[in-house]
């Protein structure tokens, strides 16, 4: 005799929701990690803007050309300030997505568990049942011996 589960679709919908759960979570780990790649290249390309206005300076380049650095400077200010918001609103979707895989891996675990103590009740039914069979058989042998 098999084991059957009676609520294994639930089991296997519990799963798969944990499973989407990581999925999703992984994704936001993704666009958190680009967002910082996004922002280490804002910042190199901040300090390299700072070098050439250093070596225009030096230069003696133009007034224009050195307004011109400036300006894109002040450009690269904001996104870099933009990229720092998107960061933290990048992390909190992260931990807001830890959050749900945790719910999602803890219900998992309950059915699991319930499935687990069915199946131990199960086997231990099946196991009663074959020594009272084996109980009734030896019975049965010991009368027929004895006549």
């Amino acid at each position: 005799m098999k084991f059957q589960y009676t609520f294994q679709k639930v089991v296997d919908i519990k799963s798969s929701a944990k499973n989407q759960a990581e999925w999703l979570l992984s994704s936001a780990l993704g666009e958190l990690q680009a967002q910082e790649q996004t922002l280490d290249q804002l910042l190199e390309d901040q300090g390299r803007t700072l070098e050439m206005i250093n070596q225009a300076i030096e230069n003696r380049a133009p007034i224009s050309e050195l307004q011109d650095l400036q300006r894109y400077v002040v450009y690269l200010d904001q996104c870099i300030s933009r990229k720092i918001v998107d960061i933290r609103e990048a992390q909190v979707e992260v931990e807001h997505k830890k959050l749900h895989l945790t719910e999602k891996m803890v219900d998992e675990k309950v059915w699991l568990q319930a499935k687990d103590k069915a199946k131990t009740k199960f086997n231990h039914e099946y196991m009663v049942r074959e020594q009272n069979d084996l109980d009734e058989m030896a019975t049965v042998r010991y009368v027929m011996n004895s006549k």
